[in-house]
């Protein structure tokens, strides 16, 4: 969640933080500050709610000049959006300065201990005690790496901590557990940060930082150690994408960007997965095939928008594998005492690779002996690193909250694990494959044809500005597609909508249709499975006898759904497990038309960060 970055080199320290926040943004936050070491020492500023404030300040009252410094834009948990609570926080003398990601669990005792020590705290959060702590450290040992180390062990929970001194004036440290922080080497300068877009503007050349490691950056290198001091390996890796690529690119929303992007993401993800012999191949596979084809069940756990792509992800599976598969919300799964064991694979999907729900529940699973596949966005993030095979789904730098691009390329990503296994087990032919990969590979046009038939649907959004209520119903892979779709109307417009399972109306949704509501449904293909497309039909008819407001996706030509539809919106022709792809994209652009209708923020919505690193 929140955005952190650190400095130190010969540009201004300030401009280079302020620059690297702004690129944050879309992790959502509310409220930001920033420390710089200058003079011999540390000034800082800090503004409850967005960047324009924390600037406002400092135009008003500017900092001076250096070269090192850090910058924090905090999404709440301990103590409310405040200036007080804002970070970066300092310790009694303001000679230390900490910015923080994550949860410390044993704050309190912490805080009462120093508090017994005569340290007075002006804040209600978790973080300030850390900058007390390295105060202290500091004033012993004198090296501010070895202050963080000493800190670090006596830390409960997760977090990402990164801290300067005024007495180390050329010196940013930085301290992972649990949660992220990516280490940038340019030339006599070094950057840490939640994210590589906080400093892809100055260099691509990143390195991965572990688990409970503390990295000591400097103009002339970096040093990375483990919490005891020992020297820890690090693995260097090179951006492949320009700080271009995280601009909007003359759209009014990055998501509007984003989702025109989609037909490329789902073409980049799909490059490269058949080798010269015809085999299906992912990125990274440390799972032999003699134990993958002694898989008995696969589990799939995921949040939010992933965990859709997971449910449709159920279908491809066992349809094409037969085996049996689950899909967890990945916040509940290590809490019921799931049943796994070796022969269980566990599919964890997240586009951060920092989800910390679907992290804890990774690890939770490799405990129990199982094997972890990740599907992920983010090279060298926590989720791929900790698994014992990776998938990148290559959609490139997703920066608006609500996910778009990020779903249908998840969605091709699951798609190929299926046939990967069935490629494995050999419930798939070579040809078999070959075919679906065909399929699709043709998506990515199909989804442009999609998107350049969207101003109807943009005009029926904005005449359902006024309204309080959306319902959407699906069937088979339709009800995810109907749950996506009430996802993001909730994330964006701020209104009630709910996805149903079609044939679940009759047993209690029904209750909620009345004179005009709007209800989407989405329409299988009449071809293959017609049970599917009759039952449907049925339940149109069911809501639009009780005066509902029908908005149909339906393939196009399918003339017999036309007539149940006060809308109708027509989608390309797909194989049933693959409508998803399309089916999605007319809501995608439907919940942000309605959402700026109704004068809401589309990139960063209320409440909602990008990036989840906390349980």
């Amino acid at each position: 969640m929140c955005g952190i970055v650190g400095y130190v080199g010969g540009q201004s320290a300030l401009d280079v933080v302020l620059a690297g926040l702004k690129r944050l943004e879309y992790r959502g936050y509310d409220s930001a500050g920033v420390a710089v070491l200058a003079d011999g020492g540390l000034a800082a500023a800090k503004k409850a709610g967005k960047l324009g404030n924390l600037e406002k300040e400092l135009a008003d009252r500017p900092l001076p000049t250096g070269g090192t410094g850090i910058g924090h834009t905090r999404w709440a948990t301990h103590g409310g959006p405040t200036d007080a609570n804002a970070h970066p926080h300092l310790d009694n003398a303001g000679r230390v300065s900490v910015v923080h990601n994550g949860i410390i669990e044993n704050f309190a005792a912490l805080r009462a201990e120093l508090a017994e020590r005569g340290h007075e705290l002006a804040s209600e959060t978790d973080t300030e005690v850390v900058a007390h702590l390295l105060a202290e450290s500091f004033s012993s040992c004198g090296d501010l790496a070895e202050a963080m180390r000493q800190v670090c062990r006596r830390l409960e929970g997760a977090f990402t901590l990164v801290a300067v001194h005024a007495d180390a004036p050329d010196v940013v440290v930085g301290a992972r557990r649990n949660s992220p922080l990516v280490v940038g080497v340019g030339e006599e300068e070094a950057f840490l940060a939640s994210d590589v877009a906080a400093f892809i503007a100055h260099t691509r050349e990143a390195i991965e930082l572990g688990q409970d490691q503390v990295v000591e950056a400097r103009r002339d290198g970096v040093t990375v150690t483990d919490f005891e001091g020992a020297p820890a390996e690090v693995r260097p890796y090179h951006v492949d994408w320009d700080a271009s690529a995280a601009e909007k690119g003359g759209y009014d929303y990055f998501m509007l960007k984003e989702i025109a992007e989609q037909p490329k993401a789902v073409a980049d993800t799909l490059l490269g997965r058949i080798d010269l012999a015809g085999n299906l191949c992912l990125d990274e596979v440390r799972i032999p095939a003699s134990v993958l084809r002694e898989v008995s069940k696969v589990v799939i756990v995921a949040c939010g928008t992933a965990y859709h792509a997971g449910m449709i992800a159920k279908y491809a599976i066992e349809h094409w594998t037969r085996i049996p598969c689950e899909t967890e919300l990945a916040s509940e799964f290590r809490y019921r005492d799931p049943i796994l064991d070796q022969r269980t694979l566990v599919i964890a999907i997240s586009q951060s690779g920092e989800t910390m729900d679907t992290l804890m529940a990774l690890r939770h699973a490799r405990e129990q002996g199982a094997k972890v596949l990740a599907i992920c966005n983010t090279n060298g993030s926590t989720i791929p690193r900790e698994s014992d095979a990776v998938l990148y789904t290559h959609a490139g730098p997703e920066v608006a909250v609500a996910s778009t691009k990020a779903f249908l390329t998840q969605l091709v990503a699951c798609y190929l694990v299926a046939l990967y296994l069935g490629q494995v087990r050999g419930t798939k032919w070579g040809d078999e494959i070959l075919s679906v990969i065909r399929e699709l590979s043709e998506i990515a046009t199909q989804v442009e044809e999609v998107l350049e038939t969207m101003e109807p649907v943009r005009e029926l959004a904005r005449t359902l500005a006024g309204k309080n209520t959306v319902l959407f119903l699906g069937r088979h892979v339709g009800y995810p597609v109907a749950l996506e779709g009430a996802l993001k109307l909730k994330e964006l417009a701020y209104m009630h909508a709910e996805g149903f399972a079609a044939g679940e109306l009759k047993h209690g949704p029904i209750a909620l249709i009345e004179q005009d509501v709007p209800v989407v449904v989405v329409v299988p293909s009449p071809r293959g499975r017609s049970v599917l497309h009759d039952k449907i039909v049925s339940n149109i008819q069911e809501i639009r006898a009780r005066g509902a407001r029908t908005i149909v996706i339906a393939e196009r030509g399918d003339e017999t759904v036309a007539p149940y539809a006060d809308h109708l919106i027509e989608i390309p022709a797909t194989p049933t497990l693959l409508q998803p792809l399309v089916a999605t994209v007319p809501l995608q652009v439907f919940a942000c038309e309605l959402a700026t209708a109704r004068g809401n923020e589309v990139d960063q919505p209320r409440n909602l960060a990008k990036s989840v690193t906390v349980e």
